[in-house]
This record gives structure tokens, sequence and C-alpha cells, in this order.
């Protein structure tokens, strides 16, 4: 049944007022998984059309954005899952999914960086668990009830990945710390 005219155009702006301003944050944080803008780009816009399609599921009054990382994160999974198998049958196919593939995951100094910052540069390159776990936690401040539920695990897992990925995050940067001399 098709709803009337008036309450479509409440929902919508219900759901836009609600959703969008959270945009900037999750394209920042879909470039940093995809290391690909138009990919990133593709996936946000994903992410809201899923969001708009269950909007009536949301429960008011709960965190808005952690909802919506889940479901970016969730798109982005699937992303990643799809371009892995994908099979290729033909030497066109090949060369396509390769200069896809090379695009999608160019190496991150390639791509013009949000920040600039050499944490950030070292945080794309960790490995996916830790990078998303990071970026749940201490770049998007969710708790880690939220960071944990968002990417499907419990919370003694989203906190092993946080201390395994803060530490490899820190010898990453550790050429940056200045280096003390000790007394001979």
């Amino acid at each position: 049944m098709e709803q009337p005219k008036q309450a479509q155009a409440a929902r919508r702006e219900a759901f836009e007022s609600l959703a969008m301003p959270h945009a900037v944050r999750l394209r920042a944080c879909a470039r940093r998984w995809f290391r690909h803008e138009a990919t990133a780009d593709d996936a946000v816009q994903e992410t809201f059309l899923r969001a708009y399609r269950t909007f009536d599921a949301f429960e008011p009054g709960t965190n808005a954005r952690a909802w919506l990382f889940t479901i970016l994160y969730s798109v982005c999974a699937n992303e990643h899952a799809r371009a892995r198998s994908h099979a290729a049958t033909s030497l066109e196919d090949v060369t396509e999914e390769l200069l896809y593939r090379s695009e999608q995951f160019a190496p991150r100094a390639a791509l013009p960086e949000p920040t600039g910052t050499e944490v950030e540069r070292a945080l794309g390159a960790l490995p996916e668990p830790f990078k998303s776990a990071l970026t749940f936690v201490d770049v998007e401040e969710l708790s880690y009830e939220e960071a944990a539920s968002a990417l499907g695990c419990p919370v003694g897992t989203l906190r092993s990945r946080l201390s395994r990925g803060r530490k490899a995050l820190a010898e990453k940067l550790a050429h940056l710390a200045p280096r003390t001399r000790t007394a001979s």
C-alpha cells in the first residue's frame, strides 16, 4: 500500500535530518577502507539507500551514527567479498578485473589524503580487523558495545583487536617519536 505524499515527505525529512549530518564521516571512513574515491562514494550511497529502506525499523533515541556505521560496514564487507569472488572468464574480463582492483586498492600515497597525516597513512596500512576496530572506536568515537555490534563481534574480540591494532599502529609510527639518548 502506497503512503500518502505527506507521510512520505515527513518520513524523508525525518530520515535526512537524522542521517545526513553523518555523511562526511561515513565517506571518510569508506575512503579509509577502499582507498578509492568512487568506490567509497558508491558504498556511502548504498548505505543511505539501505538505511532509508529500513528506516521504519530504526529505534528513535538510539545512536543513529552507530546504526549507519553498522550498515556501512556491511556494505563494505559485501563489496570486498564480491570483488574477491568475482571470477574472470576471458582475457578481457581479467584485464578489466586487474584495472578495477588496481584502482580500488591503489597505494594510499596515490590519492589525496583527507588529512595528510602520518597517522592516517599508518592506520590505512593496518590489516582490516584492526583498522575497522580503531576507526570505529578511536576515530569515530563509538562505544565498545556499538563498535562490536557494528563489526558483528563480541566486545572482548573488539578489545583484543583494539589492543593489537594500537600496538601495530604505534610500531608503524615509532619513527615519529623523539629518540632519547641513554647516558654512557
